[in-house]
């Protein structure tokens, strides 16, 4: 009684420790674990990439981009390009970012086009940047139908040709190159997407097997008292099926003895 106690004693104290340390995590040990789990984190990857992949094709719309450039500084003169000409297109390659996605170009864009989108739609598939150390601006438009992509981006420039220099009181832009219609789509990236699936399939998988691993304390094994006890075992149990056993066990309890033919009985049965 007195030996159980101080196990019990001794056991209780592993287990605050252990508490107050933390869950400590065999690294090798849970890639073993990943290992015996290799089947489900394959097939988790391929259903992953298959469901991405069919969601990608099936309901994701395809989207066209088209593109045109403007050059945001012109001669005050007609014949040369001098330094303050320079200097003002550099200055002003900002403020035509601004303004080429102001009301009235955008509305005389709807307007031209009969598009049925509003100011708030169109400005959300228009992109204005400036290609850096250069005064040159690109007007990008995105849409599912790519005709449409080209002729707002070619319309957008030509109203911003016609526009700033009322507006701003400056040299007009020149459109140095119309957009055209994309033969390709911008998005969305069938392989990029396949891949995103499979990578986030796995990453779930691992993350409950991981979970699980921590949660598990069941003792399995000699190996497993040693590891958290620091002991091995005085005994072992080997293992065995206890249901075939005690079926074996009611099978020869049912076992009938065959009756021994006495023959002085049959004789004594023939006399009479």
């Amino acid at each position: 009684m007195e030996k159980k106690h101080i196990d019990k004693k001794n056991f209780e104290g592993l287990t605050v420790e252990k508490q107050q340390d933390g869950i400590e995590i065999d690294v090798f040990e849970l890639l073993g674990y990943f290992k015996s789990k290799l089947v489900i984190i394959i097939a988790a990857f391929v259903l992953g990439s298959v469901l991405a992949g069919a969601y990608t094709y099936f309901l994701v719309e395809p989207l066209y981009t088209a593109t045109t450039k403007i050059y945001v500084v012109s001669a005050s003169s007609d014949t040369m390009v001098n330094l303050t000409d320079l200097n003002l297109g550099t200055g002003l390659s900002s403020d035509y970012e601004q303004v080429i996605t102001i009301r009235p170009i955008f509305n005389q864009v709807i307007k031209d086009l009969d598009l049925e989108y509003t100011y708030e739609q169109l400005l959300g598939m228009v992109s204005i940047a400036v290609i850096k150390n250069t005064r040159i601006m690109t007007i990008s438009v995105t849409s599912t139908d790519p005709n449409e992509a080209e002729q707002i981006a070619n319309d957008i420039a030509k109203q911003a040709e016609i526009q700033i220099p009322k507006l701003m009181d400056t040299p007009k832009p020149h459109i140095i190159e119309p957009a055209i219609v994309p033969m390709y789509k911008s998005s969305p990236s069938f392989s990029k997407n396949i891949m995103m699936g499979a990578l986030g399939a796995t990453v779930l998988v691992l993350g409950i097997f991981t979970v699980i691993f921590v949660l598990q304390d069941t003792v399995k094994s000699a190996d497993d008292i040693e590891r958290m006890f620091g002991s091995l075992p005085l005994a072992v149990i080997p293992e065995g099926d206890l249901g075939i056993l005690a079926e074996g066990l009611e099978t020869a309890s049912k076992k009938k003895v065959k009756p021994i033919r006495n023959n002085n009985s049959r004789k004594e049965t023939k006399c009479s």
